[in-house]
C-alpha cells in the first residue's frame, strides 16, 4: 500500500472540490483533488526520471503552502522517504540532521537554496530541485511526466521528521506507509472529519488527514512559525472568506482569534479543536461564548502519538478539582490507541515486559505515573534506535511509546494530565508535586498563566503579568515558597504555548 492512495480515491470521488486553499485576494490559489493527483504525478515522475529509487531520501526545504504539499504528495506516490526539518533551529542543527540520515535530493523554493551558501550539510545533496523561482544548480521543479502510484508495503518508511535536538542530538521519528494511514484514521475519526467540510488547517499534522478525507483545506494567510502573534483579524477575514466550518489550533493562535477577530466571524465554524499544548478549562469556555454553535474540543497527543485523547467541554465539577490541584482533564483515550498509566522511574528503562507482567505494573486508579500509550498510529521507534531506550518499552513484541508526561486514570476511564515527569518536585512532605498540577489551578482560581519549578532548592511560582496578588494562598497544598512576576513566559517556538523551562530558568539566573 501507499498512503498516497488516499489522496488519489479523493481525486476520483470529489475531482473538482477544492483539496487546497492558500493566500488572499490576488495571492489566492485554489488546487482541486484532481489538480492535486495530477501536480503530485508529475513530480513523481520527475523525482524518478532523475534516477531517485524508492526509499531514496527527499529533503524538502518549502515553506507551508500548496506547493509543500503538492510536492509531499510526489514524494510519497514515487515510494521516497520525505524529510522534513527545521532550518531556524539553526545551521548546527540541521548539519547534524544531514549526517544522520544524508538526503539523496532537495526540493526547495529559491530561499531553502540560499541556506546552501551557509550548510555544507545541504551542498553535499547530490540531486536539487527549485520550486517555485530559479536557484544556481537546480532543476525546476513540475515537469516530468506522469507517473503511477509506487507500491509500498505498511511497514516501509514515508516520512521522517527529527526533533529540535534540544539535547545537541536530534532524534528522528520514522513514520511508516501503514503508520501514516492509521494516523489518519485516528484523526478522522477523533476529529469527525468528513467530505464537505472546510478546514483552516494551522497544525500541519492535521493537514494529511484533512485532505485523505476530503475535506478543503485552507492555509491561514499568517506566519505560523510564530501562532501567537498571528493577525487575529486578518486571518477572521480569510475564514469567513472562505466559509472555514472547524479549524484544529493551537492554544495561542486561538487566543489571537478571541482577541482580534472581527465581531461574528468565529459563527460559521462548527467545531473547533484546540491542541498542541495544555488547554484549560477557561480557554474552552471563551471559545464556546464566541462561537457557540460550535463544539469545542480539547485534543491531547504527542509529536510520536497524536491523538491521544479528546474532551469537548468541561463540567463545573472538573473545574473545581482543577482548582483544588488534581490536573487538567483531557478527557477518555481514543478508540485507537491503548493506554496506560506506570509509576513514573524518570529516565531510567523499562522493559522488556511480559504481557502478564506489564498489565501488574500499572498503577493504581486515581494514582499519578507516566503516560504510556500504543497503537497502529504511535511512532515506534527512532531513526538507528536513537533515543529508543529512554522512551520506548517492548512488551511481547508490541512497541509502547512513553510520552514522558505524568498523568492519572480516573475511575470513570477519563484521563488527567499532571505536567511534564522531568518537571516533578516534591511539597514539604515530600509528596511529588506536577507543574500543571498548580499551573492549571492558578489559570482557574486567578486567571493568570504561569509556571511551577524548583528553583535553586525553593519552589516557585512565576506569574506572567503585573499586580497578582493571593498566589501562594490559591495554592497552599503546593507549599510556594517564592513567586516572581515576569512580563512575559517565554514558550515553545513551534506551538507559542508550553512554557519553556530551559528558558525561563536562564530568566531567574539572571
Amino acid at each position: 500500500m501507499n498512503v498516497v492512495e488516499l489522496f488519489r480515491r479523493q481525486a476520483v470521488e470529489r475531482p473538482d472540490a477544492p483539496a487546497l486553499v492558500a493566500g488572499a485576494g490576488p495571492r489566492r490559489r485554489v488546487a482541486t483533488f484532481r489538480e492535486l493527483e495530477r501536480s503530485a504525478a508529475a513530480g513523481a515522475g520527475q523525482l524518478r526520471a532523475a534516477g531517485l529509487r524508492p526509499g531514496d531520501a527527499v529533503l524538502l526545504l518549502v515553506p507551508v503552502s500548496v506547493a509543500l504539499y503538492e510536492t509531499l504528495a510526489a514524494v510519497l506516490r514515487a515510494g521516497l522517504v520525505a524529510v522534513i526539518l527545521d532550518p531556524s533551529a539553526g545551521r548546527a542543527h540541521v548539519e547534524r540532521c544531514c549526517r544522520l540520515h544524508p538526503p539523496d535530493a532537495l526540493v526547495g523554493t529559491p530561499t531553502g537554496h540560499l541556506l546552501r551558501l551557509l550548510m555544507p550539510g545541504l551542498r553535499r545533496i547530490p540531486r536539487r530541485f527549485v520550486v517555485g523561482g530559479w536557484a544556481p544548480g537546480a532543476e525546476r521543479w513540475g515537469g516530468g511526466p506522469a507517473r503511477p502510484i509506487e507500491p509500498r508495503t505498511s511497514s516501509d518508511p514515508a516520512l521522517l521528521t527529527f526533533t529540535s535536538g534540544t539535547t545537541g542530538v536530534p532524534k528522528a521519528a520514522v513514520r511508516s506507509h501503514g503508520l501514516l494511514a492509521a494516523q489518519h484514521a485516528a484523526l478522522s475519526d477523533a476529529l469527525g472529519l468528513a467530505p464537505g467540510q472546510v478546514d483552516l488547517a494551522t497544525l500541519p499534522v492535521v493537514v494529511l488527514a484533512t485532505l485523505a478525507s476530503g475535506v478543503t483545506t485552507v492555509l491561514p494567510d499568517a506566519d505560523l512559525r510564530r501562532p501567537g502573534a498571528v493577525d487575529g483579524a486578518r486571518l477572521s477575514r480569510q475564514m469567513r472568506a472562505e466559509g472555514v466550518t472547524r479549524m484544529a489550533a493551537s492554544p495561542a493562535l486561538i487566543e489571537r482569534l478571541l482577541a482580534d477577530a472581527e465581531p461574528g466571524a468565529l459563527r460559521t465554524l462548527a467545531r473547533v479543536d484546540l491542541g498542541g499544548a495544555p488547554v484549560h478549562p477557561r480557554l474552552l469556555a471563551r471559545v464556546a461564548a464566541a462561537a457557540p454553535q460550535a463544539e469545542a474540543v480539547a485534543v491531547y497527543g504527542s509529536t510520536e502519538a497524536e491523538p491521544i485523547a479528546h474532551l469537548a467541554g468541561v463540567a463545573a465539577a472538573d473545574r473545581a478539582r482543577v482548582a483544588a490541584g488534581e490536573g487538567l482533564p483531557a478527557g477518555r483515550p481514543v478508540d485507537a490507541v491503548d493506554l496506560q498509566i506506570v509509576p513514573d522511574r524518570g529516565d531510567e528503562p523499562l522493559g522488556p515486559f511480559g504481557a502478564a507482567e506489564w498489565k501488574t505494573l500499572a498503577v493504581p486508579t486515581s494514582q499519578p505515573g507516566e503516560i504510556v500509550v500504543a497503537g497502529d498510529h504511535v511512532v515506534p521507534g527512532y531513526l538507528g534506535g536513537v533515543g529508543d531506550a529512554a522512551s520506548k518499552v517492548d512488551v511481547d513484541g508490541r512497541r509502547w511509546h512513553r510520552t514522558g508526561d505524568a498523568g492519572r486514570l480516573g475511575a470513570d476511564g477519563r484521563l488527567w494530565l499532571l505536567g511534564r515527569c522531568s518537571a516533578r518536585t516534591r511539597g514539604a512532605d515530600g509528596k511529588a508535586i506536577y507543574p500543571l498540577q498548580v499551573e492549571a489551578a492558578l489559570m482557574e482560581c486567578l486567571g493568570v498563566r504561569a509556571a511551577f519549578l524548583t528553583h535553586r532548592g525553593l519552589r516557585t511560582v512565576v506569574v506572567e503579568g503585573e499586580g497578582v496578588s493571593g498566589v501562594a494562598d490559591a495554592v497552599p497544598w503546593a507549599d510556594v515558597e517564592r513567586v516572581v512576576t515576569l512580563p512575559r513566559l517565554p514558550t515553545d517556538r513551534r506551538h507559542n504555548a508550553k512554557i519553556d523551562l530551559a528558558a525561563l530558568r536562564t530568566r531567574l539566573d539572571r
